[in-house]
């Protein structure tokens, strides 16, 4: 018993900010609603909040072959820049330092670009940029690296962002290994193919082919239904580019503003014809895997008491961040042994959250992730993931703070 009364005690601190003047029922006034935040007084602890007041991406388009394959980089990046500040009417020479996760270009090349993407979006000169890589997850880490930067009273205004071009910088090692690896187990499996080490999570947890190709066809029938009733409207910006047909050369000007990558008539029989591409006998396809794709986003934070001062929207709370190593043989496991962290971070059990994203890089680390951690599948990744809509490496895990503007989510970061 006296543990429920702390868990609900601590359930509340989260959901229902005192208010010194409002009459209305609390929990009216709940920490995590979305809309006008100078509609609540606030006292001072939650006006330290790190919330997110502007949330935006573009589309992802399949590397190479889709709506994006001859678009440069920093004129992807450029728009959801703009567009985040623009929206809310915040004057760019407000925000102390944007920071980019961004995985697969040289590091001094694509903090260039990024610089460049700035100044397109009207930042001067004196707004601060910099990338940071934490492989797949380094969209997220931009994010909190930027919510502790404000926490820690180095700016009041930050940009969080991911971009990646596959196209223009496809996976592949650069230089030659030390042989020393060869002499360390784990050193070794840091070189693994990512589809190999999704084998090794199939074989090692017991994820069947017909879960994996279950998963795949489920991840595009949300996005699918997603996509159809618009949840994905609002939140990408439109970017004007251009594309050129391979074959005469010839460039022609479009608009993209929708996922190129999804398939909403996918069917478990479909994807059963699809041979392994790893390992014979394999259960890891192009049907179970992400996508490769090209895409960029960003979001807007700062603290609650400052978003109220500007009578901002506030689409979410930062509640908490973690980030936990695994065997790198099977290194997409990562969210199962992340999540908890974060969710005990937050004074939480798993149980407490409504809504979860999990990366969906293959689908044998997803289905593992969400079997361990017991969670129903009806809260995972409603609106599809990355084997529907694309994974954009540096900028898929931002994309968890765009999944749900719903007033009943207070979802701890993992």
């Amino acid at each position: 018993m006296e543990k429920a009364l702390n868990r609900q005690k601590v359930l509340l601190q989260h959901l229902v900010p005192s208010s010194s003047s409002s009459s209305e029922s609390a929990l009216s006034a709940s920490i995590c609603l979305a809309g006008d935040s100078a509609a609540y007084q606030r006292t001072a602890s939650f006006g330290d909040d790190i919330v997110i007041v502007a949330a935006y991406r573009t589309a992802l388009c399949k590397s190479k072959r889709g709506n994006f394959k001859d678009t440069f980089p920093d004129e992807l990046l450029a728009p959801v820049l703009k567009a985040v500040v623009e929206k809310v009417n915040v004057n760019p020479s407000e925000v102390g330092d944007i920071v980019v996760g961004t995985v697969l270009a040289p590091g001094s090349q694509r903090a260039s670009e990024c610089r460049m993407a700035a100044f397109y979006a009207g930042f001067p000169e004196t707004v601060p940029i910099r990338t940071v890589n934490r492989q797949c997850s380094s969209g997220l880490q931009a994010v909190a690296d930027v919510a502790a930067g404000i926490r820690a009273g180095f700016y009041d205004i930050g940009i969080g962002a991911g971009l990646e071009s596959m196209t223009a910088n496809p996976m592949a090692w650069e230089g030659s290994i030390n042989p020393k690896a060869q002499s360390f187990k784990q050193a070794q499996d840091c070189l693994l193919p990512m589809g190999v080490t999704s084998e090794n999570v199939a074989h090692r947890f017991g994820v069947t082919r017909q879960e994996q190709d279950q998963a795949a066809v489920e991840s595009h029938r949300k996005a699918a239904a997603a996509t159809a009733s618009g949840k994905f409207r609002d939140e990408i910006v439109p970017v004007v580019t251009k594309i050129v047909d391979p074959k005469t050369g010839e460039e022609k000007p479009i608009t993209v503003s929708v996922d190129d990558g999804i398939r909403p008539n996918t069917t478990v029989a479909d994807l059963a014809k699809l041979r392994a591409v790893f390992k014979k006998d394999g259960t890891t396809t192009a049907g179970n895997s992400s996508q490769v794709s090209d895409g960029a986003g960003a979001v807007l934070l700062m603290k609650r008491s400052l978003a109220m001062q500007k009578g901002l929207p506030i689409l979410g709370v930062f509640r908490s961040f973690a980030a936990v190593g695994v065997d790198p043989a099977v290194m997409g496991v990562g969210p199962a042994v992340a999540i908890p962290a974060a969710v005990k971070s937050a004074g939480l059990e798993i149980e407490d959250i409504d809504l979860f994203e999990i990366n969906e890089a293959f689908a044998s680390q997803f289905v593992y992730c969400r079997k361990k951690l017991e969670i129903d599948p009806a809260k995972v990744n409603v609106n599809g993931g990355a084997m529907a809509i694309g994974h954009p490496l540096g900028a898929t895990e931002l994309f968890d703070c765009f999944c749900y503007r719903c007033p009943l989510c207070c979802n701890p970061i993992a």
